[in-house]
């Protein structure tokens, strides 16, 4: 049997992104948000239009669903499908690590934890299940917040909260640091939410490359990051690790 065709799971994604979201988006933000060139992006727009599928606004440029595709089912993962699918990787991942781990996605423009591992250690901790994070101060929040444009949208709409006196309110340095999650592909926080704590997090796919949550860890500072505050390499290995595998099983392209 011939394997899965990438320029059509990407249309796919494609299409998800415009039907989940506000409905309207420029060619960089939807690039963006699946990790493609412009180009590639642009020659996939330009096709679901030629066929009806997508439209683009002629005033501002930007694309949404159009009128030939009457209902785009809601096929992307809800937040307790992608539990039950990462949930032994999740596991796997506190007993690697040693730290609480966290799955997070974004519902209703916000980022909610939607499983909770507790460290492995048998001390006494407070399950953290359906928790409301700050996108811009954690982790799970950062990588959400770097592909996700319709919590990027919602974030930009409010204000960024100072949590601790190193979280980030400026949205240039936020922007730039957003920047840098989509090159990385993974996000740190250190002391941003709450004083004393750090944690790593990257990016969970589904079939043609659209993120739909986030897995991370979380711990004292100490443990997660060296005497100069850089996350741990190491630990930031076992992290994207887990995100691979939890989205090769949802069937993402590797």
């Amino acid at each position: 049997m011939p394997g899965p065709i990438q320029s059509i799971e990407r249309a796919a994604a494609v299409l998800r992104l415009l039907a989940r979201g506000s409905g309207r988006l420029g060619i960089g933000d939807i690039a963006g948000a699946l990790d493609l060139a412009k180009p590639t992006a642009h020659g996939i727009l330009r096709t679901l239009q030629g066929v009806g599928f997508v439209e683009q606004d002629p005033a501002t440029g930007k694309y949404q669903l159009g009128a030939a595709l009457l209902h785009l089912g809601t096929s992307y993962l809800d937040a307790n499908e992608l539990r039950s699918r990462a949930i032994n990787w999740a596991d796997a991942l506190a007993a690697r690590t040693g730290e609480s781990v966290r799955i997070g996605a974004p519902v209703d423009g916000a980022v909610v934890v939607v499983h909770h591992v507790f460290r492995p250690d048998n001390t006494e901790q407070a399950l953290e299940l359906g928790e409301l994070l700050p996108p811009h101060a954690t982790a799970l929040g950062k990588v959400l917040l770097a592909y996700d444009t319709d919590l990027a949208a919602t974030v930009r709409g409010s204000e960024l909260a100072p949590l601790t006196h190193r979280t980030l309110v400026d949205r240039t340095v936020l922007a730039r640091a957003l920047a840098v999650v989509r090159q990385a592909g993974w996000a740190g926080d250190t002391e941003e939410f709450r004083s004393g704590e750090a944690g790593i997090a990257a990016p969970i796919r589904a079939p043609g490359g659209l993120v739909v949550g986030a897995i991370g860890i979380t711990g004292r500072v100490d443990r997660l990051c060296d005497a100069q505050l850089r996350h741990r390499q190491a630990l930031v290995g076992y992290v994207l690790d887990a995100a691979r595998a939890v989205s090769r099983d949802l069937g993402a392209p590797h």
